[in-house]
């Protein structure tokens, strides 16, 4: 299907990193649109191009309203939430369109990797007060791998850094909340889709890298933020989990 994707992408003064992926982004067929949020002031070298939307923020918004306001200029059937430090392996969206058209899903999410080829942990079960224990004494019993005899695999949720939505299961449970300030997003959205009978799953033919930041790990505003998103998370679900109660595979 072609031109059925529109992307949208944030740049928080990712400079070249996010010019480069702009260009990766255009030459997909499968890309009808492309709406660039600068989120603080730079500068970048991107190319011309009538599919190119650029919008300036007056002010830093959070990954959910900035993503929520690039929805409301998609018309395509597909909507792309990439991050700027990502970088498209080839058919990377064509995968996960692929993945998604042939399933009821509302999202599919692809295998990501670190720098060093590694598998990142993109794909886990539901956050609960048991296993943020178990992973805060080093038991981190979330993670789902990708297995080679699997074509697909459905988690609880997918990480924001790469989402592909049907445009109207994204509209259906109205995006993402923006009482989340950038984390948490990609879980509570993975959350409402299951509770709206839509499913998650991951795509492990679509590869992307990740040149991850892990700001919560170093700076103690990112972390305020990342614990109060975990509390807003829990308090949210603690009475009612999503569905499903355990992730699920299938095999070819």
């Amino acid at each position: 299907m072609a031109h059925s994707i529109t992307v949208s992408i944030v740049s928080h003064g990712h400079g070249e990193q996010v010019s480069q992926l702009i260009n990766q982004v255009l030459s997909d067929p499968l890309v009808w649109q492309v709406i660039l949020t600068l989120n603080t002031p730079e500068t970048l070298a991107l190319p011309d191009s009538d599919r190119l939307v650029i919008v300036h923020n007056a002010h830093p918004k959070g990954f959910g309203a900035n993503h929520n306001a690039a929805f409301e200029q998609c018309k395509t059937s597909l909507f792309c939430v990439l991050n700027p430090d990502i970088v498209l392996r080839e058919d990377s969206l064509a995968q996960l369109e692929q993945a998604l058209s042939s399933d009821q899903a509302g999202l599919a999410g692809p295998l990501v990797l670190a720098t060093d080829g590694s598998q990142e942990d993109s794909w886990r079960v539901f956050p609960t007060l048991l296993n943020l224990l178990l992973k805060a004494l080093g038991k981190d019993t979330t993670i789902i791998r990708s297995e080679a005899d699997h074509a697909r695999i459905t988690p609880e949720w997918v990480a924001g850094m790469c989402m592909l939505f049907k445009a109207d299961s994204f509209r259906r449970v109205n995006g993402f909340d923006e009482r989340f300030f950038l984390y948490y997003e990609d879980v509570d959205i993975c959350a409402r889709l299951w509770n709206a009978n839509e499913t998650v799953i991951a795509a492990p033919k679509s590869i992307v890298v990740h040149n991850a930041q892990r700001a919560s790990h170093r700076n103690l505003t990112h972390m305020r933020w990342h614990l109060a998103s975990m509390g807003r998370y829990l308090l949210r679900y603690s009475l009612n989990m999503p569905k499903p109660a355990r992730p699920q595979q299938s095999s070819d």
